[in-house]
């Protein structure tokens, strides 16, 4: 496993982090365990958000105590506003039961926030370092024209963005520019939402990439045994591995959901997250449990479409989401139907 320097933080950790977004899924019991296997097993690198519900609480309770001074601990706001700011990062150190955050980052950012900009923003960040509460300020975006403004800036230490091996040459790009930089970079959506579904190939890929930490989200000790089996045996890039991504490119060209969420609401109550890259996931992770009568009941949500564009105008990949989501239902009444098998 290497070890990743995360830019000018000057922070050392394994290639093989922990995004705490899925605990919140699950009861704190199992998911205080889920952490400790993970510290247990050689992960030091959590990052967690306010905005992830009941997340930060389990991660406080995993690791309160002796443990704290033993991981990277990074959280998020989505604040914006400066009383929203001071208020999100207090209630973080509470349920995070921490005195400091190492990595405090501004949550899926849609502009790069500057001191005198008149939002008041940067300047909560730098108050809360001199105050001791936070040791970086960090950000993080979907967007990369806003991803490469923050890098350039010189304001940010890390930078956190959407990274696989689906990524475009321009998004590649951005991680050799966050190295010129020294500017750490944090890898999420590793397996693009779930479409992905070989970890050693996703893993392979990140390691030829020797300043990202991906962080992968986990929520069942499967899976936490997965990428612990490789902190000892990580996969690397074979010809036959090579292969395989590039004909993953291939058949995942084009318009496809991430399944990032941030489209939603919906006003008529589409679980557009999941409604709109419905036809991938029967097909890349073919199961029953996606035909049941709950989702049929989900996936008809889509005949009540507003057409009303908010969730178009929110994804951060410029998405036609209303032309998508139908899409996607045309597609899944034909497999319902047994016109197309998957």
């Amino acid at each position: 496993m290497n070890t990743v320097v995360l830019g000018r933080t000057g922070i050392a950790v394994p290639q093989n982090g922990f995004g705490a977004l899925p605990i919140q899924r699950i009861p704190k019991a199992d998911a205080v365990r889920l952490l400790r296997r993970a510290f247990d097993g050689g992960i030091r690198f959590f990052d967690t958000a306010r905005a992830y519900s009941d997340s930060e609480e389990k991660v406080g309770e995993a690791f309160a105590g002796g443990l704290r001074d033993r991981i990277v601990l990074a959280t998020k706001t989505m604040a914006r506003t400066p009383a929203e700011f001071r208020a999100q990062l207090e209630t973080s150190l509470r349920t995070l039961r921490t005195d400091r955050i190492d990595i405090y980052q501004f949550h899926c950012a849609g502009q790069c926030w500057r001191p005198d900009d008149g939002t008041g923003m940067y300047e909560e960040m730098l108050a809360a370092k001199a105050a001791g509460k936070i040791r970086h300020i960090s950000v993080t975006a979907h967007l990369v024209a806003v991803a490469e403004e923050c890098v350039d800036s010189g304001l940010y230490d890390t930078l956190q963005f959407p990274f696989s091996y689906l990524a475009s040459e321009r998004e590649i790009a951005l991680v050799r520019r966050c190295e010129a930089a020294n500017v750490g970079f944090i890898a999420m959506k590793g397996l693009a939402g779930g479409l992905i579904n070989r970890s050693d190939a996703a893993m392979a890929f990140i390691s030829q990439f020797p300043n990202v930490v991906p962080i992968w989200g986990v929520q069942r000790e499967r899976e936490l045994d997965e990428w612990l089996s490789y902190m000892a045996a990580t996969p690397a890039m074979t010809p036959a591995l090579a292969a395989f991504i590039e004909k993953e490119k291939e058949s995942l060209s084009g318009s496809f959901c991430r399944g990032c969420g941030y489209c939603m609401p919906c006003p008529v109550g589409i679980k557009i997250n999941n409604c709109a890259r419905m036809s991938l996931m029967l097909r890349r992770a073919p199961s029953r449990a996606w035909l049941t009568p709950e989702w049929q009941a989900e996936m008809a949500k889509i005949d009540d479409c507003l057409d009303c564009r908010k969730c178009a105008s929110r994804c951060p990949y410029g998405l036609d989401t209303p032309a998508l989501l139908r899409t996607n239902l045309a597609d899944y009444r034909r497999v319902l139907a047994g016109e197309v098998r998957v």
